[in-house]
């Protein structure tokens, strides 16, 4: 988007934040914890105003980049680079909670991510059926990845060891699934009617190949959604981060998206984007308690003397603004080098790692820093703060944990490393052409009297 262009648009979107977002925070969370007291969970009359005024103000979709709205033919993105989402990305990851805005947006998780694979990897008619509908806000989607792992005991934060079974019926033309998936967001919304589910279609194959990732309607039988998981005592409705029990469900073999065995391919594609989505916006999150930081240690006494006049606190904060201004560059980076050179790129998957590893934890460290510095305060409903808390140590979970992120940067790193122009030049060549000394050669007199000296001690 042109630079006179987008500076409008972040305008406009700021516009939106003080008027409509910041305004109805409260109610939004009021409604939804009514709305979490039954099980036919559906979106606030807050939010379904709130994504009606958006969308007429145009604020609508800006996370689709337009390589990958080039590629699905559709019109409906925002019509940003990575690079420039990024900034509206953090304006909407302000609000409290972080994805309020991002949903009044339709810019919200899971369905950026499945909005993009759908793009990216769905035929034309998976297009029209499923990506059309979401882009326009009309459903929402969910993905289903993570097990329990209770009866295999593996850890499905390894992509590639995925345990629910997917067998063909060659008869029917079906495949077949049973199994459980757990913490599956967006499940539990009654607007969720697609789910793109990984599972294991081909156990034989290498590990790379073994799984495939496959469109199921919500609508098909034998899907039962067991709880909702309760993450820090909220069970986030009207969203929901589902158990979900799959006992002999059937979809037609072309739900399968690009073909068997091609899952954890796709993963790598979806999850980049969906990665950084998060951290942008927590990095709005941070800003919106720094914010609040300053505020109060401006206007708060104690001992005799205002907040803001103690050195520990000046240093806290100008510690929060390093940690900000270093995510926001981190984050930058990356989203620049998916303008340029694509999800896939080497270098790119490791920034991207980078950022969700290191982004989290630096935005969890500036809302702690912000809960001790407002007291009990910032423990309470009466700021954003425990809010911000809570959800960038959920996000050091979610899309793969910190040490899977740190692992992919390390390897790419020895990988990149091996064409480093310094790779030869770590180490000197020691020089032992002359020795120091033998312990059999004759010692000093000098050295002798100190040594007879010393025996007299």
């Amino acid at each position: 988007m042109p630079a006179a262009e987008f500076a409008q648009l972040k305008e406009k979107l700021w516009k939106f934040m003080r008027e409509d977002i910041y305004p109805n925070e409260v109610a939004n969370m009021k409604q939804a914890h009514g709305i979490a007291l039954s099980k036919e969970w559906t979106h606030t009359p807050v939010m379904i105003e709130l994504k009606r005024k958006a969308k007429a103000l145009g604020l609508w979709n800006l996370f689709l980049p337009v390589d990958s709205a080039l590629v699905a033919g559709t019109a409906l993105g925002g019509g940003l680079t990575n690079r420039q989402y990024g900034e509206v990305c953090e304006i909407m990851g302000t609000a409290c909670h972080a994805e309020f805005a991002a949903e009044a947006t339709n810019c919200t998780s899971p369905d950026t991510g499945n909005m993009e694979v759908l793009a990216r990897y769905a035929t034309p008619e998976q297009r029209a059926r499923w990506l059309t509908p979401l882009l326009e806000g009309t459903i929402r989607s969910c993905f289903a990845m993570t097990e329990p792992g209770t009866e295999t005991g593996l850890g499905s934060s390894d992509a590639t060891s995925m345990s629910i079974a997917v067998r063909r019926d060659e008869a029917a033309g079906e495949y077949v699934i049973n199994g459980d998936k757990w913490w599956i967001t967006g499940a539990g919304s009654l607007h969720c009617e697609i789910m793109i589910l990984m599972g294991q279609t081909n156990p034989g194959a290498p590990k790379h190949l073994t799984t495939s990732q496959i469109l199921v309607p919500m609508s098909t039988p034998g899907i039962t959604l067991l709880r909702p998981m309760m993450a820090f005592g909220d069970i986030d409705a009207p969203k929901g981060h589902m158990e979900i029990r799959f006992e002999n469900v059937r979809v037609p073999f072309e739900n399968c998206l690009l073909g068997e065995g091609r899952g954890f391919e796709i993963s790598q594609g979806r999850l980049g984007p969906g990665r950084i989505h998060h951290c942008m916006r927590m990095i709005g999150q941070a800003e919106r308690c720094l914010a609040a930081v300053c505020a109060h240690v401006e206007g708060r006494t104690v001992f005799g003397r205002t907040l803001s006049k103690f050195d520990n606190v000046l240093q806290d904060v100008a510690e929060m603004r390093a940690q900000i201004v270093a995510c926001r560059l981190m984050t930058f980076q990356a989203a620049t080098r998916m303008d340029e050179l694509g999800n896939k790129d080497p270098q790119t998957r490791q920034m991207l790692s980078l950022v969700k590893a290191y982004v989290p934890k630096q935005v969890m460290e500036v809302a702690d820093k912000s809960m001790q510095m407002l007291g009990a305060r910032g423990f309470s409903q009466d700021t954003p703060l425990f809010a911000a808390w809570c959800a960038a140590r959920t996000l050091r979970m979610a899309d793969g944990p910190d040490e899977v992120h740190w692992r992919t940067v390390a390897r790419l790193e020895l990988g990149i490393q091996k064409h480093s122009p310094m790779r030869d030049v770590g180490t000197y060549a020691p020089d032992r052409s002359e020795v120091f000394r033998r312990t059999t050669d004759p010692i000093s007199a000098e050295a002798q009297a100190r040594l007879a000296a010393y025996s007299k001690l």
